[in-house]
Parts: C-alpha cells; sequence; structure tokens
C-alpha cells in the first residue's frame, strides 16, 4: 500500500519472512547490499555503524556503471521494531550534495527523514516506511516507484 502527502510518501509491505530475518536486511551490510535499490541496479558499496548517532554511506549502481550515493545518521533505533535515520545525497566519500548534483532537480542540500518500523503479523513481518521532506512532486514520485522496486528485490533476498 503506498499513500503520500505532498512532501512525504508512506509504503507499507509484508514479507513472508520473520521479523529477525527482515530486520538483519536493514542492518547488516552484507544482507543490505543484496537488495538495494531499484530493479537493475545494484549496490556494490554499503557502509552501516548501525547504533544511534551511526552513520551510513549506501550506493546504488546502474547497468552502465552510474553510482548514486547516500548519506545520513542513524537517529533512533529499537531493535526488531523502528529504525530512524535521516537521509541525503552525497558523493563517493560521504560529503553531503544536492540533488542537482545528479541531474535531478534542485540545488540545495535535503536531509530528508525516514522512519520503518517493524511488526509482526501472524510470522511474517510488516514493515511501513515513511519517508518525509520531499521538495516537489517528481522526485517524491520517482521515489514511491525506486522504492517499491527495491522492496522487490528485499522480498526475493530473504527466500
Amino acid at each position: 500500500m503506498n499513500t503520500a502527502v505532498e512532501n512525504e510518501l508512506v509504503i507499507t509491505r509484508i514479507f513472508d519472512a520473520p521479523r529477525e530475518l527482515v530486520w538483519r536486511a536493514w542492518s547488516q551490510p552484507e544482507h543490505f547490499m543484496r537488495w538495494w535499490g531499484p530493479k537493475n541496479f545494484t549496490s556494490p558499496l554499503c557502509k552501516i555503524d548501525f547504533r544511534e548517532g551511526g552513520k551510513f554511506l549506501f550506493c546504488m549502481q546502474t547497468r552502465e556503471g552510474k553510482r548514486y550515493y547516500d548519506t545520513g545518521v542513524y537517529n533512533k533505533i529499537v531493535r526488531l521494531e523502528k529504525i530512524i535515520y535521516t537521509d541525503c545525497f552525497a558523493d563517493e566519500t560521504g560529503e553531503k550534495v544536492p540533488p542537482s548534483f545528479y541531474d535531478m532537480p534542485g540545488d540545495s542540500i535535503i536531509d530528508f527523514k525516514v522512519t520503518i518500523t517493524f511488526e509482526e503479523e501472524y510470522g511474517k513481518t510488516k514493515i511501513t516506511i515513511r519517508h518525509a521532506g520531499f521538495p516537489a512532486f517528481t522526485m517524491r514520485d520517482d521515489s514511491v516507484i525506486g522504492w517499491n522496486e527495491s522492496l522487490d528485490k528485499l522480498a526475493d533476498s530473504l527466500k
């Protein structure tokens, strides 16, 4: 299920996997790299310091070899229940950059807020993603597509 307001999107998915496994897919680089990024993208780099105040650097790569980086800070982690973090476009060193760095509209650095909740439902895991801070509808709409394609890959990686 997807819903959205002007500067936020909400995606809910149920995975046929135990909550512990889905949690590891978000918190451990070797699991995260298996599914991060839309279809036809790979994740060649993932650095995660998974603790409150810890930083991350994620990379998505197209088939043609173009790389996109994200960085942020984990603000709140409640084991098996919730992850809240900031998210921002970055360069390969982890320095924050505006969307225009990747030929997207916007010359200001944007710190998005992402909240992910994990709930157990009859042996399956329901996650809800709230991604807030979008300055433009088109960026939000593109993110809905990217999130859903990434979550499809996550479902496959949990089998």
